[in-house]
């Protein structure tokens, strides 16, 4: 009985999650503190009126005078600074229900969208000299730069450094935070940009290619040769910035992203994001390219991944190196699809062999549901958060395996029904 109420009190935690944190309450800044000079000196470096926020900046000066910031440039850009409620809001946000991997990316690749790039795949006249520096075909760099900001179009126009001291305020990412705050105000010391420059989204991103500052100090470049990176009004420099990221992260020239992918009947979808082996090796289970071609020499020999994104019945693929450089931009398995298949439309290849299938979405409920039933049946996905990461795919293989599933790791809304009922029943006395 013990038993069967432990997991029935999880199960019930998961059908009322807690209330999103609120954030801290903004007092109103007076009009004579707003109106004070820039230069004025205050002590804390803030004094906004939010109690935490201006511990916080506080504490965090001698941490960014000892990470190389003079004291005067803290202090002039931390005078004033008040915590954005927007920026508090939106990082306490979970989403209710997540959007399945196939609605996600039908609403990346659309034919506007492939229409602009197909267009820009030829008018952008520093494509040839970026393609020959980095080896990055302007494709990828085509579907980057669509999803980063719409060609440019969207960049965001958020006060970079008052984002990301809103973020270390709060205290769930306060170490990245705080690395991305001394690099933006190294970024305004060396004079290449000022404060008013860094805008771009609620969480720090910048610019046509969304870096980070950190990113932007490791990897921006100056491809118009004007003395300055500038990856908000230079698309030669957004563009060959985000060409130089995929180079280190390990591109690889001449090689292809993925490939859609057949299976044949019995195939053990437990491969799925498992070994790295060449074609060859997959060609012996049964795996062959969806559009009949050979594969080229340069990606007969590389190591590719197989993965099942939509589940067995939606489109499968083998991932090359590639793949994986993409999601040194952006770790998301949705985000580095919707690259490559753009890219793959821009190129003028046609849309996948198979459609994706019309899916459910998943509420927050459902998904720590799934996650909380698979450990009380021994299968360990990690923390209960319902976020459906790699741990949670690999425990759910693991339990459709045992249970003589199709092991594909898609958490549907069939697989959240059998894991409930199969926990629910594994607690309950015989009897």
């Amino acid at each position: 009985m013990r038993r069967r109420l432990s997991f029935l009190l999880l199960l019930a935690g998961c059908a009322s999650p807690a209330a999103p944190p609120t954030s801290t309450a903004l007092a109103p800044v007076a009009a004579e503190q707003a109106a004070q000079p820039a230069q004025a000196t205050i002590t804390p470096p803030t004094a906004s009126g939010d109690l935490v926020f201006d511990q916080w900046a506080s504490d965090f000066e001698a941490r960014a005078v000892a990470a190389g910031i003079e004291p005067a440039v803290f202090r002039r850009e931390m005078a004033g600074l008040r915590p954005d409620p927007r920026v508090a809001s939106l990082d306490s946000r979970q989403p209710e229900f997540s959007k399945p991997i196939g609605d996600y990316l039908k609403g990346v690749v659309t034919s506007d969208r492939v229409a602009i790039g197909q267009r820009r795949h030829t008018d952008v006249a520093e494509f040839p000299a970026i393609e020959a520096k980095y080896g990055v075909p302007r494709d990828i760099l085509l579907g980057v730069w669509a999803l980063e900001s719409g060609f440019g179009s969207i960049q965001g126009d958020n006060d970079t450094l008052r984002a990301l001291a809103t973020l270390a305020a709060q205290g769930r990412r306060r170490d990245w935070a705080e690395g991305e705050i001394i690099a933006t105000l190294k970024i305004i010391q060396s004079g290449e940009h000022p404060r008013a420059r860094l805008r771009g989204s609620w969480a720090g991103a910048m610019g046509q290619t969304q870096f980070i500052p950190t990113t932007f100090l490791a990897t921006a470049v100056d491809q118009d040769g004007d003395g300055r990176r500038d990856i908000w009004a230079s698309r030669a420099d957004a563009l060959a910035s985000a060409a130089n990221l995929l180079a280190k992260a390990g591109w690889v020239r001449g090689q292809t992203w993925a490939r859609e992918v057949t299976v044949p009947p019995g195939f053990d979808f437990s491969l799925t994001e498992g070994p790295r082996e060449t074609p060859g090796w997959w060609a012996e289970k049964g795996v062959k390219r969806a559009d009949g071609l050979p594969w080229p020499a340069a990606d007969a020999e590389a190591k590719a991944q197989f993965v099942a994104p939509a589940g067995a019945n939606g489109p499968l693929f083998l991932l090359f190196p590639n793949h994986f450089a993409l999601r040194q931009y952006n770790n998301s398995l949705s985000y580095a699809l919707g690259v490559g298949l753009l890219a793959d439309r821009f190129a003028g290849r046609g849309p996948t062999v198979r459609p994706w299938p019309q899916e459910t979405p998943l509420s927050l409920v459902d998904r720590m549901t799934a996650q909380r039933a698979l450990t009380a049946l021994g299968f360990d996905p990690g923390q209960p958060d319902g976020v459906v990461g790699m741990g949670t795919r690999k425990a759910l293989r693991e339990w459709q395996k045992a249970r003589g599933l199709t092991a594909d790791g898609y958490l549907s809304a069939d697989m959240v029904r059998r894991l409930r009922e199969e926990a629910v029943s594994a607690a309950t006395p015989a009897g």
